[in-house]
This record gives C-alpha cells, sequence and structure tokens, in this order.
C-alpha cells in the first residue's frame, strides 16, 4: 500500500523543498515525520528515493494551515529533514523558506490576494513569532515573476518583504539567554544569541581564519568542524537548549570584519554609512553556500550591538532608528534593515527582501499507509 498526498515543490530565498497544507499531513507528529523521512529520501547522501537534493538547503519541509492565532493569517511550520540521519527537527524557523508562505498560502485559497500588494502576518508555529510577509499580488492576482535578484539564486522574481516583528528571544525567551553579550567556551570568545535564530557567534579570526574562506575549504577542515560542534553542544546547554547533538540548534557562525571595515582607514570605519560584516552560517554541520536570512537577521542584530563579538567585526557606536547592515556571504550579499531602540540598544523589528518560485504541483507517493484526513491509501502500481 501507499499513500498519495498533494505537494508543490517550491524555492523559497536560497533553499528549496516540498510545501504542504496542514491538512494534507498526518496530524499525528510522529507519523508526519515519519511521513516527511520518506518524502525526502533520508536517511541517504543523495536521498535518491525521494524529493531532497543531497544537501541541508534542499531537504526542507514547509507546512501552512490556517491562523491559531486571531491576530495572523496563516500558520507556518518548517520542518529541518536531516539528510544523512532519521531526524525531523522542527525548533528552528527558516527565513527563506518562509518568504514562499505567503504566495503558496494565496495560491491554496487561504488567503485572498490584494490589489497591488498582499500583507500577510504569519505565525511561525516553530517559535512562536510574527512575521509579515508582503508579496506582490498586481490586479488582485499573485506573481512570482519581477526583476528582484537575490545573490545565491539565478535569475529574477518578484520581491517577498519579510518583516520580522517580534523574533527576538522566542525560541529561549531571551535575546542573550545567558545573560552575557559575551562569554567563553573551550577557550574561544562567543555570543549566545537569539534574535530570529539561535545562534553561536565567533570571530574567524579566533580560529586562525580569514572568514573569506569558501563553504568547501571549511567544509573540508575536519578539525574546525569537530571543535565548533564541542562549542555549539555546550552553547546550547548554557542557552537552555538541553542536548542538542540531534538538533540543528543553535547555529554556529564564523565572523570577520566586512568589505566596508576592511577597505576602509582606521578613522573612517566607524563612519561609513555602508556596514557591512564577512559572515560564514553553519547548518550546522556544514558550511552555508550562502545565507540564512533568519541567520542573517541575527548577525546583523549583533552586529549593531555593542558588546558583542560580532560588534568586535567592526560594528559602529551605538545608534538608534534603522540602520542597514550588508551581510558578506560565500554566494554574494544580503542587505538587513534592523531598528534599534534610543534608549536600550535592543531590537525593535528587522526586514529584508527574499524571492520565491514555484516550481511544480503534484502528487506525491508515500510507501505504507498513514492516516491524512480526505487522503485514502492505494494500491501500489506494479
Amino acid at each position: 500500500m501507499e499513500t498519495v498526498i498533494p505537494c508543490v515543490l517550491m524555492r523559497g530565498g536560497t533553499s528549496r523543498g516540498p510545501f504542504f497544507l496542514g491538512d494534507w499531513l498526518p496530524a499525528d507528529p510522529a507519523e508526519r515525520d515519519r511521513l516527511l523521512l520518506l518524502a525526502m529520501g533520508s536517511p541517504h547522501a543523495l536521498q535518491v528515493d525521494g524529493l531532497g537534493g543531497g544537501n541541508s538547503l534542499t531537504s526542507k519541509v514547509a507546512i501552512v494551515s490556517r491562523p491559531t492565532r486571531p491576530d495572523c493569517d496563516i500558520d507556518y511550520l518548517f520542518a529541518q529533514v536531516s539528510v544523512d540521519r532519521a531526524t525531523v527537527d522542527t525548533r528552528p524557523n527558516c527565513g527563506n523558506m518562509l518568504s514562499g508562505a505567503a504566495p503558496f498560502a494565496i495560491d491554496e485559497g487561504l488567503i485572498a490576494a490584494g490589489n497591488g500588494v498582499t500583507s500577510v502576518r504569519v505565525h511561525n508555529v516553530n517559535t512562536g513569532a510574527v512575521i509579515e510577509a508582503v508579496v506582490q499580488t498586481p490586479g488582485g492576482r499573485l506573481t512570482y515573476e519581477g526583476d528582484t535578484r537575490i545573490d545565491g539564486v539565478p535569475g529574477a522574481a518578484a520581491p517577498v518583504r519579510l518583516n520580522f516583528l517580534d523574533a527576538w528571544g522566542a525560541v529561549t525567551g531571551s535575546v542573550f539567554p545567558t545573560g552575557h553579550r559575551q562569554e567563553w567556551v573551550d577557550g574561544i570568545a562567543v555570543t549566545l544569541i537569539d534574535a530570529a535564530m539561535p545562534m553561536v557567534l565567533m570571530r574567524a579570526a579566533d580560529f586562525g581564519l580569514t572568514g573569506q574562506e569558501t563553504p568547501a575549504q571549511l567544509d573540508g577542515n575536519a578539525g574546525l568542524l569537530e571543535r565548533m560542534e564541542r562549542i555549539r553542544v555546550v552553547a546550547g546547554a548554557r542557552m537552555g537548549l538541553g542536548d542538542v547533538r540531534n538538533s540543528v540548534i543553535p547555529k554556529p557562525v564564523l565572523l570577520a570584519p566586512g568589505s566596508a571595515t576592511r577597505h576602509a582607514p582606521p578613522s573612517a570605519a566607524m563612519a561609513m554609512p555602508a556596514l557591512s560584516v564577512q559572515s560564514r552560517y553553519f547548518t550546522p554541520r556544514a558550511c552555508h553556500r550562502a545565507h540564512a536570512a533568519t541567520g542573517a537577521v541575527g548577525v546583523a542584530s549583533a552586529f549593531l550591538m555593542p558588546g558583542t563579538v560580532a560588534h568586535d567585526c567592526g560594528g559602529p557606536p551605538l545608534q538608534a532608528g534603522y540602520r542597514t547592515v550588508r551581510i558578506e556571504h560565500p554566494s554574494g550579499v544580503m542587505e538587513i534593515d534592523v531598528d534599534l531602540d534610543a534608549a536600550s540598544g535592543v531590537v525593535r523589528a528587522a526586514g529584508l527582501v527574499r524571492t520565491a518560485r514555484k516550481i511544480m504541483r503534484g502528487l506525491l507517493y508515500v510507501p505504507g499507509h498513514y492516516a491524512v484526513a480526505g487522503v485514502m491509501p492505494v494500491q501500489a502500481v506494479a
């Protein structure tokens, strides 16, 4: 027997994966996760028997449902399906896949399109945070076509503006879960931060690196990966996340001064309007080929907050209001707008632009019988 369910394959930002309505999947989380492992072809290095692409960036799932909060338009649950392990992690958010949630919801009739642009309040079920997604709907019709380009993705598409409204401390309860902006783990200075994504921020220089290394160079450095994993496990416990060995959070990040700082004379570096920081973001056991959107929001926020290791990489003096930070990553640049509170220096909001593309819609065939409302198992075709 096998189960047949609807499925929409989409690219969201620099990630890709199947999108499902919540009603298309089993209500029981354990049964749902078993289905997702089969759907993606995990665990297998190539995920050859499923929809996964053999990389953490293409082994992601988005589940969109009608809202459970009165102040939101849709619920969005993100699932990171491990490539080489039989695990599904629903603790983190993914901002790249999030960029496809509102277009998918409009396409599937969960919400109506406005005329010109449509603002959708998204409840991220993983973290409890609310994000505003602004999508292009000229003439009241959703479009994926446009002139916006993002580094790490070929071609152009319609912009999707993501405004993170209350993602600060959403997972752990505090932006700085340990109460410190900087501390030590295994002889390395770290900032443990929960700003859109729980992360362990570290200076690349403390590992003898420049911060401009390629993902292939970093992934090939076994000693570096082992040490960062030791640090990540200790950091996870300190952040109140428990044993994180089988979880994808917190994410390790290596930082270095960006080009605006590197190429400016010392007297001018802090005054330059173009603020930039070099970032190598890990997912967590391999370096991202571009950068996670949620991770970029957290890095940019930390970069503007004195006392963090990110701020040590060329961060400016504290200034209230919106500032744009350029996150330099292996595939190019991502710009994040961050709004700081004047009195506390705490982040009030942050936003960035992503794009999305609907690749295909069809039926997914999964071995076995799964209890999905309105979906009947069918005999496997010989």
